[in-house]
């Protein structure tokens, strides 16, 4: 039963903040605020920190992925939280994150290094309670103990690859360890996410309508070591263009 208390780094969060925006909703903001005074991603002025609902799930493992992604999607919808997409590949959707001070009332986001008193108001008084927000696990994909990684790019977006492979042939091929496996070797080849989806656009150009053909529009015949350079080296130029016209917004 002793296990159960405090033998490990406590999420807290303070009562004035959950009344504010709702208990959930409270444990999340915090979270990003503890990433966000540590991120060194700066785009237009102000730091954003980024990472897909799985991985962010990770850090609240109390929660279902879709009861984090309400308190996330509510915050935004309230406008705490503001999102962009910062990502180069074009087809990658995963959002990045920052808190609108402001509408927290707060003057500017506080320092957290070690136990603080709270955050520091609009008025300069401080709320009573205190976080431990230097406790919390280190799970982010950010970048955060090299200072000139300023910078760096998310993770590569394997999970995107393998939905926009759905979305060209209507299947639902999952987020397993094995599809991972076969996107991150061609990318560890040297391969980009605009190299696998020119592969997907041209071998669904051959293969889609063709009914004992369609069967091989999967992964495993995609991203295979010993076939997908050939299908690469295949795409004609003009798609090429095509394929970089779409993927940056036109």
């Amino acid at each position: 039963m002793g296990n159960l208390l405090i033998s490990e780094p406590p999420l807290q969060v303070l009562p004035s903040l959950a009344v504010k925006v709702g208990l959930n909703e409270a444990i999340v903001l915090q979270q990003f605020h503890y990433w966000l005074q540590r991120s060194n991603n700066i785009r237009d002025g102000y730091k954003w920190i980024y990472n897909s609902f799985p991985n962010w799930n990770k850090q609240f493992p109390f929660w279902g992925l879709n009861t984090l992604k309400r308190a996330v999607n509510g915050l935004e919808k309230d406008g705490y939280l503001i999102t962009a997409n910062y990502n180069k590949a074009g087809f990658d959707r995963t959002k990045w994150y920052r808190i609108d001070y402001s509408k927290l009332d707060m003057s500017r986001p506080s320092t957290q290094n070690g136990t603080t008193n709270g955050p520091k108001w609009a008025d300069g008084t401080s709320q009573n309670g205190s976080t431990n927000t230097n406790r919390l696990p280190e799970t982010t994909t950010e970048t955060t103990k090299d200072n000139s990684a300023a910078n760096a790019a998310p993770e590569f977006p394997w999970q995107s690859v393998i939905d926009y492979l759905n979305e060209k042939t209507g299947k639902h091929f999952k987020h397993t360890n094995t599809n991972k496996g076969l996107v991150m070797a061609r990318q560890h080849d040297g391969f980009s996410a605009e190299d696998m989806q020119k592969v997907i656009d041209h071998q669904c150009k051959l293969w889609l309508n063709t009914k004992d053909m369609a069967q091989y529009l999967r992964p495993s015949t995609l991203f295979r070591a010993s076939k997908f350079e050939g299908y690469l080296n295949a795409v004609p130029d003009e798609s090429k263009h095509e394929g970089r016209e779409y993927w940056t917004g036109g």
